[in-house]
């Protein structure tokens, strides 16, 4: 249903599906201890299941959630098996990571892999068939009359019209208009009656064209009766912008956000942010010693690092850093060189750049100039994914205010700018509608993804110069 009781039903069924993947892990134990159906070798032991608590206490909690932000829970009854088989795998590919991570960082041991493949097979069946006999108990009750909900729609003629075709295209929900109220023909204590003969516990109010006085008087009769009134949130027009309800000092408030809002994901994304980029500093240590080497051997006049003043999330300044390609009076040159710029819009950029130094060239051709920036992710000053920071004066520059919409996201060291040929794209509307294609999409899958595509754009040297 809605509401409330949605939210209890999530949290139940994530702490089923939580029961459910405890006993998936106890099962699949048990058929690669036994060694049922004799697929492993019977010379290769694995250890007792207390050794495997770890990734117990690891993959049971972690699953529902992870199963959460891709999706898996939201409008359950509408989805296809195809759409929860897709959000399930995206999942493991989560849940891999974090356990990979645990390995490596940690040097946990993961006792068996074949243990964690029929896991992954025993406890995706697991799951995704009770999901399947859930919906279908679910159907069968709504289709029989036996759950079903009786409400009152409540508005202007043409809002109430659109907003039944809604309720009627989510018949699974089994919810029933039992009536219909035109508020511009509506008499007062007209709702109330109508409350008292059909003994409804909800109300739509679906009022666009309606004064605010007789929504108010609406709202009143159903205040005194104790019966919810549900009102949809679009009367005010937006085009990105997705509406909301939050709490200010008591107060309750409608938020539109066009970017995405705190939550549990956004707060994963920073955690696994700072993770990966303590760990990838880790690993690349021998190229920050070559690119130190080689930048005072080629350049010795010049600092090591390039430190510039960017515009991060919402604008906020703050000091990026590179290791520096260009000689040092490089922000003079760019002056001179301001009639030569390729890119439309505030942003420069040029072919063949003279400021570059040969060395610099090197390391931007293969990013190893971009690996500094790992330490503003590391002070939270950046993601690994994210649209790229412009310098401060650039930002300034913008004219387009929906431009500025690209700084709703902390700035990153990759983006889907980065891994389309950056160096081809040289309209800087074509830069923002990625960026923003990036932000009203965005999902820790999304990011995953273009992780992945970032290790061959930079193997391959695409786009880098």
């Amino acid at each position: 249903m809605l509401g409330r009781k949605q939210e209890i039903d999530l949290k139940l069924n994530q702490l089923f599906d939580g029961i459910i993947v405890a006993i998936a892990f106890w099962v699949s134990h048990k058929l690669r201890y036994d060694n049922v159906g004799g697929i492993w070798p019977d010379e290769v032991q694995i250890p007792a299941f207390k050794d495997f608590l770890w990734l117990v206490f690891i993959i049971v909690p972690f699953t529902p959630l992870i199963l959460e932000l891709n999706g898996y829970y939201k409008n359950p009854l509408q989805k296809s098996a195809f759409q929860s088989i897709k959000q399930y795998l995206r999942a493991l590919i989560f849940i891999g990571v974090l356990i990979g991570g645990c390995v490596v960082f940690f040097q946990w041991a993961a006792q068996s892999r074949g243990v964690l493949i029929l896991l992954v097979f025993v406890g995706g069946g697991m799951l995704l068939g009770k999901e399947f006999i859930v919906k279908r108990f679910i159907r069968a009750k709504v289709q029989s009359g036996k759950w079903h909900e009786d409400v009152l729609l409540v508005g202007d003629i043409d809002a109430m019209r659109t907003y039944k075709s809604k309720i009627e295209g989510l018949a699974d929900t089994g919810v029933r208009i039992v009536e219909e109220v035109d508020l511009n023909q509506w008499t007062k204590g007209g709702i109330t009656k109508l409350l008292h003969r059909y003994s409804v516990q909800r109300v739509f109010l679906a009022a666009k064209d309606v004064s605010f006085e007789k929504v108010q008087a609406a709202v009143t009769e159903c205040e005194v009766e104790g019966v919810e009134v549900w009102m949809p949130a679009d009367f005010i027009r937006t085009t990105v912008a997705r509406p909301s309800l939050d709490a200010f000092e008591g107060n309750l408030m409608m938020v539109f956000r066009s970017a995405p809002e705190a939550s549990w994901a956004i707060l994963l994304k920073h955690i696994t942010d700072r993770f990966f980029a303590f760990l990838i500093l880790i690993i690349t240590l021998p190229l920050w010693v070559f690119a130190v080497i080689g930048i005072k051997v080629s350049s010795p006049n010049g600092a090591i690092f390039f430190i510039q003043p960017r515009g991060g999330k919402n604008g906020r300044p703050f000091k990026m850093f590179k290791f520096r390609t260009m000689v040092t009076d490089a922000d003079e040159m760019k002056k001179e060189l301001a009639d030569k710029n390729e890119m439309s819009g505030p942003v420069f950029k040029m072919d063949n750049d003279p400021r570059i130094f040969p060395f610099g060239a090197l390391l931007r051709k293969w990013s190893i100039d971009e690996l500094p920036q790992l330490i503003n992710v590391i002070l939270g000053q950046m993601s690994l994914v994210g649209p790229r920071p412009l310098p401060i004066d650039e930002v300034e520059e913008i004219q387009e205010t929906a431009h500025r919409r690209r700084l709703s996201m902390k700035p990153g060291i990759t983006c889907i700018w980065q891994i389309s040929g950056r160096n081809e794209i040289n309209d800087f509307d074509d830069w923002v509608k990625l960026d923003l294609q990036y932000i009203d999409n965005w999902s820790l899958f999304l990011d995953f993804k273009i992780l992945l595509k970032t290790i061959p754009a930079v193997l391959l040297n695409r786009g880098a110069k």
